[in-house]
């Protein structure tokens, strides 16, 4: 089988492609993510095969709902006409106090379809597995519900899947920020490699490792829990309750077309 060829990559959605927790000063909303670094392996891959630059996209905005994301991203999105499309939506909207899941799907689809019909490829998440999460794991069954949907809506529509609900590698800590809610930098890296395996692109990269986790006493473990919901889960319960986002008065990183060179 010949290996598959892009040449305009865009991201689209909320804070899971726009990268949020790989910080990184230097780029716009100061962070990377796995987006980038996929957008790093296409590159290297059109160089491999004489082709032109790879062009790339992120308009992707943290704290999105399904909604918004559909009325700011898809005129761009679909302006831009790009090959490829990974999009991530609507996991903003299952931690809503209340949620129609099928209705949500059923806008996802059809958003889904807007991407799809323009020939482009198309690959989607599913969400993570909430079960050890303090604040979310009483939303598990709201995500698996989301993800068995939208296994079928990918199956229908022929659409690339990236699984993550059953990617144990992340249920190790050590993926995840401060938060508890993004991936940290290595959890980004791990994404990239799970998305080019998707996509059989050779990326060349090592999947993420870790040695044995650090054992917490009960003590430490209990003081960690106070910090993160006075720094991370208060603040953001707040910001839910007034309808507010951090991404509110944000931009996309990436809105047009930039060239990607790759990493020597």
């Amino acid at each position: 089988m010949p290996a598959p060829t892009w040449s305009r990559f865009a991201a689209v959605g909320d804070s899971f492609p726009e990268g949020v927790g790989d910080a990184d000063p230097a780029l716009p909303n100061g962070v990377r993510g796995w987006a980038d670094r996929v957008a790093d392996i296409l590159a290297r891959s059109a160089a491999d095969r004489g082709a032109g630059p790879l062009r790339y996209a992120n308009l992707a905005i943290r704290g999105k709902t399904l909604d918004q994301v559909v009325g700011e991203q898809t005129a761009r999105a679909l302006a831009l006409e790009p090959d490829l499309v990974a999009v991530c939506a609507g996991v903003n909207d299952l931690v809503r106090p209340s949620v129609d899941i099928d209705d949500l799907m059923a806008r996802y689809d059809a958003f889904l379809a807007d991407l799809r019909s323009t020939g482009a490829t198309v690959l989607t998440f599913t969400a993570f597995d909430t079960a050890d999460r303090p604040l979310f794991s009483a939303l598990r069954g709201r995500f698996a519900v989301y993800n068995e949907l939208l296994r079928e809506i990918a199956d229908r529509r022929g659409l690339l899947l990236v699984d993550f609900w059953r990617m144990r590698e992340f249920s190790d800590r050590r993926m995840w920020e401060f938060d508890r809610m993004h991936l940290s930098p290595d959890g980004h890296h791990q994404m990239a490699v799970r998305v080019a395996e998707a996509l059989g692109v050779e990326h060349g990269l090592a999947h993420t490792t870790f040695g044995p986790a650090e054992k917490l006493s009960p003590g430490r473990r209990r003081k960690d829990d106070r910090r993160w919901i006075t720094r991370e889960a208060a603040p953001w319960v707040g910001r839910r309750l007034r309808g507010r986002s951090r991404g509110d008065d944000m931009a996309p990183r990436f809105p047009e077309w930039v060239e990607v060179v790759p990493p020597r």
